[in-house]
């Protein structure tokens, strides 16, 4: 591995950070070694070893001797922009959307988290009645102004401007005296073994304390994030109650997700 195109800053590292940058080294190198990686952070080898337990468990990377082999389908450690996330697989999303609105019924108290997918959602929740939605989506609320029969509820925190989405110890309080029927949680990764996964680690966080407070957890995702995962880990698979997705997607997901109990609703890709 040749450190000279790769050199990290490391007067301000964190350990969120460092593992990014070990990812991006698994994508370029294919392999990575312990001893390199420590000198090229500037830590030990056991916080090394740490990391790459770490990126193992998330399913990342394959621990070998002396270091660590990139996991195949591994999605890139680089977040799209919103802007890029909107103009991906549009007619899918709102296929899922207009899916999702229907299992929302009068009387419901629901979660929208961020993201392309639940601002679909929301568009479609216009001539709602008599339904509450609390949301961390500032394009989530947004969609929901315009509309008179939605109680909405903003999370509050800090904002996150790449994903308009707000997060942070704020964000997480104002859910703990709530108890809602469902969640519509979008993801940047799903697989079987490793559960769902998105970039982010405040929104990971966040989206755990989400699944805490819901009768139901509803995934809604494309088909193309199945058999992926990406840095930080939101929950185990058996944990979702209904995925809504297209038929594109893998016949061993489908499977699998309907051998554990999880019900899926597949929309025409």
């Amino acid at each position: 591995m040749n450190n000279s195109d790769t050199e990290p800053d490391n007067r301000i590292m964190g350990t969120s950070e460092r593992r990014k940058q070990i990812i991006q080294l698994l994508r370029s190198h294919g392999s990575v070694q312990v001893n390199e990686l420590s000198q090229l952070f500037r830590v030990s080898t056991v916080t090394i070893r740490n990391d790459l337990a770490f990126l193992e468990k998330q399913g990342i990377a394959m621990r070998a001797y002396g270091g660590a082999l990139i996991c195949k389908g591994v999605s890139p450690t680089s977040e799209p922009s919103l802007e890029d996330k909107s103009t991906r697989n549009t007619t899918i999303k709102r296929n899922i959307a207009a899916v999702a609105a229907e299992l929302i019924t009068p009387g419901l108290r629901v979660i929208l988290d961020s993201g392309t997918t639940t601002y679909e959602i929301a568009k479609q929740l216009q001539n709602h009645q008599n339904t509450i939605v609390m949301t961390n989506g500032m394009n989530v609320g947004n969609a929901l102004l315009e509309a008179p029969g939605i109680e909405l509820l903003m999370t509050g925190g800090q904002l996150r401007r790449q994903s308009l989405s707000f997060y942070g110890d704020q964000a997480e309080q104002s859910l703990q005296n709530y108890h809602f029927d469902m969640l519509f949680l979008g993801v940047d990764a799903i697989d079987l073994e490793f559960g769902i996964s998105t970039h982010n680690e405040d929104e990971a966080r966040l989206n755990r304390r989400m699944c805490e407070v819901v009768g139901q957890i509803v995934v809604v995702t494309d088909s193309s994030k199945f058999n992926s995962s990406s840095l930080h880990k939101i929950i185990d698979t058996p944990r979702i109650d209904i995925i809504i997705t297209d038929d594109g997607i893998p016949e061993a997901s489908l499977e699998g997700l309907r051998r554990i109990g999880t019900k899926v609703i597949l929309v025409k890709g």
